[in-house]
Protein backbone atom coordinates (compact mmCIF):
# COMPACT_ATOMS: atom_id res chain seq x y z
CA UNK A 1 0.00 0.00 0.00
CA UNK A 2 1.43 3.35 -1.05
CA UNK A 3 2.06 6.27 1.30
CA UNK A 4 -0.65 8.23 -0.56
CA UNK A 5 -3.22 5.45 -0.03
CA UNK A 6 -2.33 5.25 3.68
CA UNK A 7 -2.82 9.01 3.97
CA UNK A 8 -6.23 8.82 2.28
CA UNK A 9 -7.35 5.97 4.54
CA UNK A 10 -6.14 7.81 7.64
CA UNK A 11 -7.94 11.02 6.64
CA UNK A 12 -11.08 9.02 5.90
CA UNK A 13 -10.90 7.49 9.39
CA UNK A 14 -10.51 10.91 11.00
CA UNK A 15 -13.46 12.35 9.07
CA UNK A 16 -15.68 9.34 9.84
CA UNK A 17 -14.75 9.41 13.51
CA UNK A 18 -15.34 13.16 13.76
CA UNK A 19 -18.70 12.79 12.06
CA UNK A 20 -19.80 9.98 14.37
CA UNK A 21 -18.75 11.91 17.46
CA UNK A 22 -19.82 15.37 16.37
CA UNK A 23 -23.17 14.43 14.90
CA UNK A 24 -24.48 12.30 17.72
CA UNK A 25 -27.90 13.65 18.58
CA UNK A 26 -28.15 15.09 22.10
CA UNK A 27 -30.45 13.35 24.55
CA UNK A 28 -33.88 15.00 24.66
CA UNK A 29 -34.51 15.93 28.28
CA UNK A 30 -37.47 17.41 30.13
CA UNK A 31 -36.95 19.43 33.32
CA UNK A 32 -39.68 18.88 35.91
CA UNK A 33 -39.80 21.66 38.48
CA UNK A 34 -37.71 24.76 39.07
CA UNK A 35 -38.04 25.10 42.85
CA UNK A 36 -34.80 23.21 43.58
CA UNK A 37 -31.94 25.64 42.93
CA UNK A 38 -29.69 22.81 41.77
CA UNK A 39 -31.65 23.23 38.54
CA UNK A 40 -29.11 25.89 37.53
CA UNK A 41 -26.76 22.94 36.99
CA UNK A 42 -28.68 21.49 34.05
CA UNK A 43 -29.04 24.86 32.32
CA UNK A 44 -25.29 25.33 32.66
CA UNK A 45 -24.68 21.82 31.36
CA UNK A 46 -26.83 21.98 28.22
CA UNK A 47 -24.28 23.96 26.13
CA UNK A 48 -21.86 21.01 26.42
CA UNK A 49 -23.99 19.24 23.80
CA UNK A 50 -24.80 15.89 25.43
CA UNK A 51 -28.39 16.94 26.21
CA UNK A 52 -31.07 19.22 24.79
CA UNK A 53 -33.82 20.59 27.04
CA UNK A 54 -37.08 20.14 25.12
CA UNK A 55 -39.58 21.10 27.82
CA UNK A 56 -39.87 22.47 31.34
CA UNK A 57 -42.69 21.89 33.84
CA UNK A 58 -43.30 24.76 36.25
CA UNK A 59 -46.77 26.01 37.20
CA UNK A 60 -45.29 29.11 38.89
CA UNK A 61 -44.90 31.30 35.81
CA UNK A 62 -43.17 34.14 37.67
CA UNK A 63 -40.50 31.72 38.85
CA UNK A 64 -40.18 30.33 35.32
CA UNK A 65 -39.79 33.85 33.91
CA UNK A 66 -36.92 34.57 36.32
CA UNK A 67 -35.10 31.46 35.15
CA UNK A 68 -35.90 32.18 31.51
CA UNK A 69 -34.34 35.62 31.78
CA UNK A 70 -31.28 34.29 33.58
CA UNK A 71 -30.65 31.31 31.31
CA UNK A 72 -32.00 32.78 28.06
CA UNK A 73 -34.61 30.16 27.23
CA UNK A 74 -38.03 30.76 25.69
CA UNK A 75 -41.15 30.62 27.84
CA UNK A 76 -42.57 28.45 25.02
CA UNK A 77 -40.60 25.61 26.61
CA UNK A 78 -42.56 25.96 29.87
CA UNK A 79 -45.64 23.83 30.57
CA UNK A 80 -48.00 23.83 33.54
CA UNK A 81 -48.27 20.04 33.90
CA UNK A 82 -46.13 16.95 33.44
CA UNK A 83 -48.70 15.27 31.22
CA UNK A 84 -48.78 18.16 28.78
CA UNK A 85 -45.01 18.45 28.57
CA UNK A 86 -44.46 14.69 28.22
CA UNK A 87 -47.15 14.31 25.57
CA UNK A 88 -46.08 17.29 23.48
CA UNK A 89 -42.28 17.17 23.67
CA UNK A 90 -41.66 13.39 23.95
CA UNK A 91 -38.43 13.57 26.00
CA UNK A 92 -36.20 10.52 26.29
CA UNK A 93 -35.44 11.36 29.92
CA UNK A 94 -36.58 13.78 32.60
CA UNK A 95 -34.79 15.38 35.54
CA UNK A 96 -36.67 16.20 38.74
CA UNK A 97 -35.98 19.56 40.34
CA UNK A 98 -38.99 19.89 42.62
CA UNK A 99 -39.49 18.58 46.15
CA UNK A 100 -38.22 15.17 47.22
CA UNK A 101 -41.83 14.16 47.94
CA UNK A 102 -42.68 14.83 44.28
CA UNK A 103 -40.06 12.36 42.99
CA UNK A 104 -42.61 9.57 43.13
CA UNK A 105 -45.09 11.53 41.00
CA UNK A 106 -42.38 12.12 38.40
CA UNK A 107 -41.60 8.39 38.14
CA UNK A 108 -45.33 7.53 38.07
CA UNK A 109 -45.75 9.84 35.07
CA UNK A 110 -42.54 9.01 33.22
CA UNK A 111 -41.97 5.28 33.72
CA UNK A 112 -45.13 3.99 31.95
CA UNK A 113 -44.07 6.07 28.94
CA UNK A 114 -40.61 4.47 28.93
CA UNK A 115 -38.97 7.76 29.90
CA UNK A 116 -35.82 7.55 32.02
CA UNK A 117 -35.52 9.62 35.21
CA UNK A 118 -32.78 11.37 37.17
CA UNK A 119 -33.71 12.89 40.54
CA UNK A 120 -31.77 15.15 42.86
CA UNK A 121 -30.60 13.55 46.08
CA UNK A 122 -31.94 11.70 47.94
CA UNK A 123 -34.01 9.25 45.89
CA UNK A 124 -37.17 9.49 47.99
CA UNK A 125 -38.67 10.74 51.27
CA UNK A 126 -39.35 7.21 52.57
CA UNK A 127 -38.96 3.51 51.82
CA UNK A 128 -42.64 3.41 50.86
CA UNK A 129 -42.03 5.95 48.10
CA UNK A 130 -38.69 4.38 47.12
CA UNK A 131 -40.17 0.88 46.81
CA UNK A 132 -42.93 2.13 44.51
CA UNK A 133 -40.39 4.02 42.39
CA UNK A 134 -38.18 0.94 42.10
CA UNK A 135 -41.18 -1.21 41.16
CA UNK A 136 -42.14 1.20 38.36
CA UNK A 137 -38.58 1.50 37.07
CA UNK A 138 -38.16 -2.27 36.88
CA UNK A 139 -41.61 -2.91 35.40
CA UNK A 140 -41.12 -0.39 32.61
CA UNK A 141 -37.39 -1.02 32.15
CA UNK A 142 -36.21 2.55 32.71
CA UNK A 143 -33.07 3.91 34.30
CA UNK A 144 -33.70 5.70 37.61
CA UNK A 145 -30.62 7.63 38.73
CA UNK A 146 -29.93 9.88 41.71
CA UNK A 147 -27.61 12.88 41.50
CA UNK A 148 -25.32 14.07 44.30
CA UNK A 149 -22.86 16.93 44.03
CA UNK A 150 -20.08 14.87 45.61
CA UNK A 151 -20.37 12.22 42.89
CA UNK A 152 -18.60 14.65 40.56
CA UNK A 153 -15.73 15.48 42.94
CA UNK A 154 -12.44 14.07 41.63
CA UNK A 155 -11.39 13.70 45.29
CA UNK A 156 -14.30 11.30 45.98
CA UNK A 157 -13.09 8.92 43.27
CA UNK A 158 -9.39 9.28 44.02
CA UNK A 159 -10.05 8.46 47.66
CA UNK A 160 -11.98 5.35 46.61
CA UNK A 161 -9.22 4.32 44.22
CA UNK A 162 -6.48 4.70 46.83
CA UNK A 163 -8.43 3.07 49.67
CA UNK A 164 -10.34 0.31 47.86
CA UNK A 165 -8.25 -0.60 44.84
CA UNK A 166 -4.67 0.24 45.83
CA UNK A 167 -5.13 -0.38 49.57
CA UNK A 168 -2.59 2.32 50.40
CA UNK A 169 -3.87 2.71 53.99
CA UNK A 170 -4.57 -0.96 54.67
CA UNK A 171 -7.93 -2.27 55.82
CA UNK A 172 -10.53 0.48 56.35
CA UNK A 173 -11.55 0.89 59.98
CA UNK A 174 -13.37 4.24 60.14
CA UNK A 175 -14.89 6.69 57.66
CA UNK A 176 -16.03 10.14 58.71
CA UNK A 177 -18.07 12.29 56.33
CA UNK A 178 -18.96 15.93 56.98
CA UNK A 179 -21.42 17.85 54.83
CA UNK A 180 -23.40 21.05 55.18
CA UNK A 181 -23.39 24.79 55.67
CA UNK A 182 -24.80 27.54 57.93
CA UNK A 183 -28.40 26.65 57.06
CA UNK A 184 -30.73 27.33 54.12
CA UNK A 185 -32.03 30.64 55.45
CA UNK A 186 -28.61 31.90 56.51
CA UNK A 187 -27.05 31.24 53.11
CA UNK A 188 -29.98 32.93 51.38
CA UNK A 189 -31.68 30.23 49.33
CA UNK A 190 -34.68 31.58 47.41
CA UNK A 191 -38.15 31.47 48.96
CA UNK A 192 -39.45 28.75 46.64
CA UNK A 193 -36.65 26.41 47.73
CA UNK A 194 -36.69 27.40 51.42
CA UNK A 195 -40.42 26.72 51.67
CA UNK A 196 -40.08 23.00 51.04
CA UNK A 197 -36.47 22.37 52.09
CA UNK A 198 -37.48 23.10 55.69
CA UNK A 199 -40.70 21.09 55.49
CA UNK A 200 -40.57 17.57 57.01
CA UNK A 201 -43.08 16.16 54.50
CA UNK A 202 -41.84 17.68 51.26
CA UNK A 203 -38.14 17.20 52.08
CA UNK A 204 -38.55 14.04 54.15
CA UNK A 205 -36.75 15.54 57.14
CA UNK A 206 -34.16 18.18 57.97
CA UNK A 207 -30.37 18.18 57.90
CA UNK A 208 -30.10 14.39 58.21
CA UNK A 209 -31.90 14.06 54.87
CA UNK A 210 -30.50 17.12 53.11
CA UNK A 211 -26.87 16.45 54.02
CA UNK A 212 -26.74 13.09 55.79
CA UNK A 213 -27.66 11.42 52.51
CA UNK A 214 -24.29 12.33 50.96
CA UNK A 215 -22.34 10.29 53.49
CA UNK A 216 -24.77 7.36 53.39
CA UNK A 217 -24.48 7.27 49.59
CA UNK A 218 -20.68 7.25 49.72
CA UNK A 219 -20.56 4.64 52.49
CA UNK A 220 -22.88 2.31 50.55
CA UNK A 221 -20.48 2.58 47.60
CA UNK A 222 -17.37 2.03 49.74
CA UNK A 223 -18.96 -0.96 51.48
CA UNK A 224 -19.97 -2.64 48.18
CA UNK A 225 -23.67 -2.41 49.00
CA UNK A 226 -23.43 -4.19 52.36
CA UNK A 227 -26.05 -3.17 54.87
CA UNK A 228 -24.68 -1.80 58.13
CA UNK A 229 -25.39 -4.02 61.10
CA UNK A 230 -26.88 -1.08 62.96
CA UNK A 231 -27.79 2.58 62.65
CA UNK A 232 -27.56 4.97 65.59
CA UNK A 233 -28.47 8.63 65.18
CA UNK A 234 -29.08 11.82 67.10
CA UNK A 235 -30.68 14.97 65.78
CA UNK A 236 -31.27 18.39 67.25
CA UNK A 237 -32.82 21.72 66.39
CA UNK A 238 -30.33 24.51 67.09
CA UNK A 239 -31.96 27.18 64.90
CA UNK A 240 -35.62 27.08 65.84
CA UNK A 241 -36.06 30.60 64.51
CA UNK A 242 -34.91 29.54 61.04
CA UNK A 243 -35.98 25.88 60.88
CA UNK A 244 -39.08 25.63 63.08
CA UNK A 245 -40.43 22.37 61.57
CA UNK A 246 -37.27 20.25 61.24
CA UNK A 247 -33.97 19.39 62.90
CA UNK A 248 -30.84 21.12 61.64
CA UNK A 249 -28.15 19.04 63.35
CA UNK A 250 -27.57 15.33 62.73
CA UNK A 251 -25.00 12.64 63.48
CA UNK A 252 -25.50 9.15 62.03
CA UNK A 253 -23.30 6.22 63.11
CA UNK A 254 -23.19 3.13 60.89
CA UNK A 255 -21.65 -0.05 62.29
CA UNK A 256 -20.32 -2.70 59.89
CA UNK A 257 -18.43 -5.92 60.71
CA UNK A 258 -15.01 -4.28 60.66
CA UNK A 259 -15.73 -0.61 59.93
CA UNK A 260 -17.51 2.23 61.67
CA UNK A 261 -18.83 5.32 59.87
CA UNK A 262 -19.71 8.69 61.36
CA UNK A 263 -21.82 10.94 59.13
CA UNK A 264 -22.36 14.53 60.19
CA UNK A 265 -25.00 16.38 58.19
CA UNK A 266 -25.53 19.85 59.56
CA UNK A 267 -27.02 23.26 58.90
CA UNK A 268 -24.82 24.65 61.67
CA UNK A 269 -21.33 24.57 60.19
CA UNK A 270 -19.78 28.07 60.33
CA UNK A 271 -18.10 27.33 57.00
CA UNK A 272 -19.72 25.22 54.27
CA UNK A 273 -18.05 21.87 53.74
CA UNK A 274 -18.18 18.57 51.88
CA UNK A 275 -15.24 16.47 52.99
CA UNK A 276 -14.35 13.06 54.37
CA UNK A 277 -11.65 11.15 56.22
CA UNK A 278 -10.90 7.48 55.60
CA UNK A 279 -8.88 5.77 58.34
CA UNK A 280 -7.11 2.50 57.66
CA UNK A 281 -4.78 0.24 59.61
CA UNK A 282 -1.70 2.01 58.21
CA UNK A 283 -2.81 5.56 57.44
CA UNK A 284 -5.53 8.01 56.55
CA UNK A 285 -6.88 9.69 53.43
CA UNK A 286 -8.30 13.22 53.73
CA UNK A 287 -10.56 14.34 50.88
CA UNK A 288 -10.59 18.00 51.90
CA UNK A 289 -12.74 19.37 49.09
CA UNK A 290 -13.45 18.80 45.41
CA UNK A 291 -9.82 18.92 44.27
CA UNK A 292 -7.56 18.56 47.33
CA UNK A 293 -6.59 15.23 48.82
CA UNK A 294 -3.95 14.21 51.37
CA UNK A 295 -2.58 10.78 52.22
CA UNK A 296 -0.83 10.21 55.54
CA UNK A 297 1.05 6.98 56.19
CA UNK A 298 1.75 6.20 59.85
CA UNK A 299 5.30 6.32 61.26
CA UNK A 300 5.67 5.27 64.87
CA UNK A 301 3.25 6.62 67.51
CA UNK A 302 2.16 9.98 66.09
CA UNK A 303 4.48 10.52 63.15
CA UNK A 304 3.50 10.31 59.51
CA UNK A 305 4.64 10.82 55.97
CA UNK A 306 2.19 12.96 53.97
CA UNK A 307 1.51 13.19 50.24
CA UNK A 308 -0.54 16.15 48.99
CA UNK A 309 -2.46 15.63 45.75
CA UNK A 310 -4.11 18.35 43.63
CA UNK A 311 -6.68 16.84 41.28
CA UNK A 312 -8.15 17.88 37.95
CA UNK A 313 -11.72 17.38 36.72
CA UNK A 314 -12.61 13.88 35.57
CA UNK A 315 -13.11 13.18 31.88
CA UNK A 316 -16.53 13.13 30.20
CA UNK A 317 -19.05 11.72 30.93
CA UNK A 318 -17.79 11.32 34.50
CA UNK A 319 -17.55 15.06 35.10
CA UNK A 320 -21.24 15.95 34.71
CA UNK A 321 -24.52 14.32 35.80
CA UNK A 322 -26.41 14.99 32.60
CA UNK A 323 -23.57 13.81 30.37
CA UNK A 324 -23.59 10.59 32.38
CA UNK A 325 -27.38 10.34 32.11
CA UNK A 326 -27.08 10.61 28.33
CA UNK A 327 -24.35 7.96 28.23
CA UNK A 328 -26.40 5.54 30.35
CA UNK A 329 -29.60 6.03 28.32
CA UNK A 330 -27.67 5.63 25.05
CA UNK A 331 -26.11 2.39 26.38
CA UNK A 332 -22.66 3.89 26.02
CA UNK A 333 -22.10 3.25 29.72
CA UNK A 334 -23.32 0.61 32.16
CA UNK A 335 -23.28 1.56 35.84
CA UNK A 336 -21.58 -0.87 38.19
CA UNK A 337 -23.51 -2.36 41.10
CA UNK A 338 -23.93 0.17 43.92
CA UNK A 339 -22.51 2.98 41.81
CA UNK A 340 -23.10 6.38 43.42
CA UNK A 341 -25.86 7.14 40.89
CA UNK A 342 -27.35 3.66 40.81
CA UNK A 343 -30.80 2.61 42.04
CA UNK A 344 -29.55 -0.26 44.23
CA UNK A 345 -27.25 2.13 46.12
CA UNK A 346 -29.94 4.72 46.60
CA UNK A 347 -32.60 2.27 47.75
CA UNK A 348 -30.23 1.41 50.60
CA UNK A 349 -29.61 5.12 51.25
CA UNK A 350 -33.34 5.66 51.86
CA UNK A 351 -33.52 2.57 54.07
CA UNK A 352 -30.62 3.82 56.21
CA UNK A 353 -32.03 7.36 56.41
CA UNK A 354 -35.39 5.95 57.55
CA UNK A 355 -33.56 3.97 60.24
CA UNK A 356 -31.60 7.08 61.27
CA UNK A 357 -34.78 9.12 61.67
CA UNK A 358 -36.33 6.32 63.71
CA UNK A 359 -33.21 5.98 65.87
CA UNK A 360 -33.11 9.71 66.63
CA UNK A 361 -36.81 9.76 67.42
CA UNK A 362 -36.73 6.72 69.74
CA UNK A 363 -33.30 7.38 71.22
CA UNK A 364 -32.02 3.88 70.48
CA UNK A 365 -29.98 1.89 67.99
CA UNK A 366 -31.83 0.37 65.03
CA UNK A 367 -30.62 -3.05 63.83
CA UNK A 368 -31.12 -3.72 60.12
CA UNK A 369 -32.27 -7.04 58.72
CA UNK A 370 -29.69 -8.95 56.72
Amino acid sequence: MTHKMLSILFMSFLITNAYSQGNKEPLKVGVIGLTHTHVHWIFGSEPRGEIKIVGIVEPDKELAKRYAQQHKFSMKLVYSSMEEMLNKTKPEAVTAFGTIYEHLKVVEAAAPRGIHVMVEKPLAVSMEHAARMQELAQKHNIHLLTNYETTWYPSTHKAYELAKKEHVIGGIRKIMVQDGHKGPKKIGVNEEFLEWLTDPVQNGGGAEVDFGCYGVNILTWFMDGKRPNSVTAISQQLQAENNPKVNDESIIILQYDSTVAVIQGSWNWPIGRKDMEIYGVNGVIYADNRYDLRVRISEGYDGFEEEVIKLKERTAPFDDPFALLAAVVRNDLKLEDYDLNALDNNMLVVEILDAAKKSAELGKTIYLKK
